[in-house]
């Protein structure tokens, strides 16, 4: 009889369950980027709906903005505290729930509204992510699993505009648009609660998995200090380490967010219509997804060769840094594909250097700590979308897309010295219950 016992818990093991826990953080991602879309695409039909101007639209942007400003630290803190599993039950939820209800929007005012509630819930994905892999993933294997999490929001994007469209031109009316893309998340859920428990309690990992996730756990704790210390916001923000990050962070999230929100307005001032750039909208996001793997792959096979984890992640930032300096030329030409080409080079250099940032604080960071970090660096990054996001709208209106497209590619320069300057290891890392890198 124990005997019979013995084999049904083997039976009931998932091999290499990491890598589906990686898959649900995937589909979350791709359907938190898809609910975000749905209005980025329909922009320019709500634009002409209800006459807004660019800088109506701004507004709009903006409000979910500063929510998810707000929110990436708020639930940092919140993931921390109750887990991934609790935390991301609740934020998938509520904004499941508040994308669904957008179908019911009568105006700016009612939109601006409901976008700053979606991006309160949306903002969680990130912080709950970044935990998650920390948790469950080698320092090996970190940037891969980040790479694959993160790649989500390129798929989402890329997605949007095919299903927003159609739906769209099926039903002749954008509110039946914000209720489907809703649903998506409630079919998550029911999958995330089955699978998500942490390795140390998972009913379903094999001993060699759970073996291989705790010892290199262990590898990574500094004996000199106390592991269980969580140390408060303040404490965090005195580290420079967490300032390498949050800088770094600051300088490309907002470059990556306005062309997402804002690529399809951008073609549109060019002399493309929507319905006409389907075939190339896609192209940018379908880079930055394979930016996401091929950022993850180089430095991981780099720390397999015998790299340090920190050399290795800032020969890839490097690379990132660079290739966003191929916005700038996209001002210059006017052929479709050239435009969505040159677009397509700097966000595969953005999502390259972005997984390097989004893996550094599992890197550097006990699992305690692993969400606020993100949290804060996420905060940071909002401030700086929202300030630009406000900017774009203006400039844009008044001026041309010219300067915001200059600016953009050179900004994620700052972050790259930020890096170099300030992620190293140091005696004050070690005494900060800091992992060397």
């Amino acid at each position: 009889m124990n005997k019979n016992k013995s084999a049904s818990k083997v039976k009931k093991s998932i091999p290499n369950l990491r890598w589906w826990i990686g898959g649900m953080l995937f589909a979350s991602t791709i359907i938190n980027y898809m609910d975000r879309q749905t209005l980025s695409v329909l922009a320019p039909f709500l634009e002409k709906e209800y006459r807004w101007r660019n800088e109506d639209y701004a507004l709009i942007v903006i409000a979910f903005r500063i929510a998810y400003t707000i929110g990436q630290t708020a639930f940092g803190r919140l993931m921390d505290r109750f887990g991934t599993r609790v935390g991301l039950t609740f934020t998938v939820t509520w904004y499941s729930i508040v994308a669904m209800f957008t179908s019911l929007a009568k105006g700016l005012r009612s939109f601006i509204g409901f976008r700053f509630l979606l991006g309160l819930g949306e903002s969680a994905n990130w912080p709950a992510a970044t935990k998650a892999v920390s948790e469950w993933f080698p320092k090996k294997e970190r940037a891969l699993a980040v790479a694959l999490f993160d790649s989500g929001s390129s798929i989402g994007a890329a997605l949007s505009p095919l299903i927003v469209i159609e739906l769209y031109a099926h039903f002749g009316s954008w509110r039946p648009v914000f209720l489907i893309t809703g649903i998506l998340g409630f079919v998550w859920l029911l999958l995330w609660r089955k699978i998500y428990h942490s390795p140390e309690e998972h009913p379903r990992i094999t001993s060699k998995e759970q073996k291989m996730i705790l010892d290199d756990r262990h590898e990574d704790i500094n004996v000199s200090v106390d592991k269980e210390k969580k140390p408060k916001l303040l404490e965090l923000l005195k580290i420079p380490q967490a300032w390498g990050i949050i800088i770094a962070r600051a300088t490309t999230d907002p470059v990556w967010f306005f062309i997402a929100d804002w690529f399809m307005v951008y073609l549109v001032s060019k002399g493309f219509s929507p319905q006409n750039t389907l075939i190339a909208f896609w192209i940018p996001f379908m880079a930055s997804d394979l930016g996401n793997f091929a950022g993850g792959g180089v430095s991981s096979y780099l720390i397999k060769k015998g790299w340090p984890v920190g050399k290795a992640r800032k020969a890839v930032v490097v690379f990132g840094g660079l290739g966003m300096l191929m916005l700038i030329p996209t001002i210059f030409v006017n052929s479709l594909f050239a435009i969505a080409g040159l677009f397509a080079v700097s966000t595969f250099a953005y999502a390259t250097f972005s997984t390097m940032v989004l893996v550094f604080p599992s890197d550097i960071f006990q699992s305690s700590s692993v969400a606020s970090v993100s949290g804060i660096s996420g905060t940071a990054a909002g401030i700086l979308t929202v300030a630009s996001t406000f900017l774009v709208g203006w400039i844009s209106d008044h001026y041309s897309f010219v300067p915001i497209v200059i600016v953009a590619s050179l900004i994620p320069l700052i972050g790259v010295v930020s890096v170099f300057m300030l992620i190293r290891n140091s005696d004050k890392s070690r005494a900060i219950t800091l992992k060397r890198i």
